[in-house]
């Protein structure tokens, strides 16, 4: 059985490091949070891709509920 007074310091040891992980992260002000500007070409990019799709999808859709011009 492990010696319960080792664990508690281990413990002590991990929410130490973690607590330090955050220090560090708060100390970044503005990194821990993105802003609109870095990602607007990329959504811009993103929205044309995703219009290309939704104008193939509805040609599809068109392609498929007309009424087919060999049969009678």
């Amino acid at each position: 059985m492990a010696n319960p007074y080792e664990e508690d310091r281990e413990m002590k040891d991990l929410k130490d490091d973690i607590d330090m992980f955050g220090f560090v992260a708060d100390a970044d002000c503005g990194r821990k949070y993105f802003t609109c500007k870095n990602f607007e070409e990329e959504v811009q990019m993103l929205r044309k891709c995703v219009d290309v799709m939704a104008a193939e999808i509805a040609e599809l859709k068109y392609k498929l509920t007309r009424p087919n011009p060999t049969s009678p």
